[in-house]
């Protein structure tokens, strides 16, 4: 019997990017003759285990083994000064991830692999100084990554110089056009005072580490069909390995996240339940974006006056300081309901979900694929306005446009939930179009499909490039 490779999957504490890593890690631990540790900040671990805080912990198919990010108790960190967490995690998770994999070695569970996400080049750097190969996994769009990688190698100047004309189109080489409206938000900071600086910067190393390597390989949650010619652009200089949408199959019936925000009280599922089929609006702004008070009425009267029953994710973290939503008691009496926090896959998948109002993250924007819900596109920041280009081109969203106050109106809301749930023809193909792609998304994840493939032949070649024994905690710590 082969030997099993052990693979580490590293990742940011944050939520956008603590789902798609953890799901990789199951999806990797399901297949043949590998091992799987997940690994994150001490503040994530702490929420996902509340009874071993900071101890390991073994569920029978991952290992989790928390790092140190200066957190303390379960207090969102990263919420008040972005910029410094970063750098901390940096700093202190560095210093703690070299400790890791030395006891798993001196343990006896060297690791094979180490795959870590976006802001963890630093983990790579860890590594490589052990002996210990490492991949990036991507989680954004293939076409994000395409844009970063041109930045970065020989237009950030003209970027930067016309970054003030946001309706000016842009065209990279193999990308389609854009706006540089759709430009990611961190690619323009040069400030380092700066909010998004500490990510800029660690998006700058992740592709200084990239452009060092000969078509490095970089694990991509997409998948094929989707985004097939932006990977094709990309091939001469990084091998791009499609294994998404990734997510296990029976995420729509279990848990399989790792929410950091505590599931709302209401059973929202039963609310579903009771309602029609595909006549609910599920409105989410994900786990970064902090509801105004404009931000409120717009939406609050734009679902009412759509006439149509909606479930409102608002986190109790997700409001500006000082502002009491009233819209709960308002919800009851149009038929919709409010909740902090909720199962986002197991609602898209229910059938009584018509319409997804989103900002784009790329996990919801895939995971609105795999559910084949239309969406109305309302993007904040980071790669999200881009994501809603995209969804835009595939036929699956009507996008919101801002007024001049730089928001999304109550009668622009309404309009475009009239577009997508409506019975015009626009609606009809918008409906048809996000019916098709989730059957593609789910064939492309599926064991016979290109994304389930891929992965395994991956892992199958990390597996085949394994010493006949591997390094012992001697030899690491030469």
């Amino acid at each position: 019997m082969e030997q099993p490779a052990h693979f580490l999957v590293i990742t940011f504490p944050a939520q956008g990017h603590l789902n798609p890593a953890l799901h990789l890690a199951k999806c990797l631990a399901c297949l043949p003759n590998a091992r799987v540790t997940f690994s994150t900040g001490a503040f994530a671990h702490r929420v996902m285990f509340p009874s071993s805080p900071e101890a390991e912990v073994d569920d029978g198919l991952l290992t989790y083994i928390p790092f140190a990010d200066g957190s303390s108790g379960k207090t969102n960190a990263h919420d008040k000064d972005l910029r410094n967490f970063v750098e901390q995690v940096r700093r202190l998770g560095s210093q703690h991830f070299d400790s890791i994999l030395r006891d798993l070695a001196a343990r006896g569970r060297p690791v094979t692999l180490v795959i870590h996400t976006i802001m963890l080049q630093w983990a790579s750097d860890v590594a490589r100084d052990l002996g210990i190969s490492s991949t990036l996994y991507w989680i954004q769009a293939a076409t994000v990554l395409g844009i970063y990688h041109h930045f970065f190698n020989g237009h950030k100047a003209y970027i930067l110089s016309h970054a003030k004309n946001p309706s000016l189109p842009i065209s990279l080489p193999g990308l389609p056009p854009f706006q540089f409206r759709d430009l990611p938000d961190s690619l323009l900071v040069t400030d380092p005072t700066e909010f998004l600086f500490g990510i800029f910067e660690a998006f700058r190393e992740v592709f200084n580490a990239l452009s060092r390597s000969h078509r490095p390989k970089v694990l991509v949650n997409s998948f094929d069909e989707l985004e097939a010619s932006e990977l094709s652009s990309m091939g001469e200089y990084m091998e791009l390995i499609t294994v998404g949408p990734v997510m296990p199959e029976d995420a729509e019936k279990t848990d399989t996240t790792a929410d950091i925000f505590e599931q709302d009280e209401k059973d929202y599922m039963d609310w579903l339940n009771s309602q029609a089929e595909r006549s609910v609006v599920y409105v989410s702004f994900g786990s970064v974006h902090k509801m105004v008070k404009e931000d409120v009425e717009g939406i609050s009267r734009g679902l009412r006056e759509s006439k149509r029953p909606y479930l409102w994710v608002v986190r109790k973290d997700g409001k500006e300081e000082g502002l009491e939503l009233e819209e709960e008691d308002e919800a009851e009496k149009n038929n919709g309901l409010v909740v902090a926090w909720c199962s986002q896959l197991k609602v898209l998948a229910h059938s009584a979900v018509g319409c997804f109002v989103t900002h784009c993250g790329w996990n919801s924007t895939l995971e609105g694929l795999v559910s084949g819900v239309p969406a109305v596109a309302i993007p904040k920041w980071s790669d999200q306005h881009l994501n809603a280009r995209m969804m835009e081109r595939w036929g699956t969203a009507v996008r919101a446009e801002e007024g001049e106050d730089g928001r999304v109106g109550a009668d622009e809301l309404r309009r475009c939930l009239d577009v997508v749930m409506g019975q015009g023809v626009n609606g009809v193909e918008i409906r048809r179009k996000a019916e098709w792609w989730k059957k593609r998304a789910r064939e492309a994840f599926s064991d016979d499909g290109s994304s389930g493939r891929n992965l395994r032949s991956f892992v199958e070649e990390v597996i085949c490039r394994m010493p006949s024994s591997p390094l012992s905690i001697e030899e690491i710590n030469q």
